[in-house]
């Protein structure tokens, strides 16, 4: 998506939607481009076991007393 600054300014929610649909939006000031909106990469974990570090001292020998 292409947008300017007016557009930003007036059309926010336009933008926020591309955001929404991983688009880049691309900023215009007197027509020339002057920079980008990248939409952020969420990479959320759904489960606790899919997590990396989960699990990464199962090997590790140490025993706790019970409290």
């Amino acid at each position: 998506m292409k947008a300017s600054v007016i557009d930003l300014r007036y059309k926010m929610k336009d933008v926020l939607k591309a955001l929404d649909r991983k688009e880049e939006v691309t900023i215009l000031y007197h027509g020339k481009v002057t920079g980008v909106i990248v939409p952020v990469n969420n990479k959320k974990y759904k489960k606790v076991k899919d997590h990396p570090f989960f699990g990464m001292l199962k090997d590790n020998n140490i025993h706790y007393p019970p409290a």
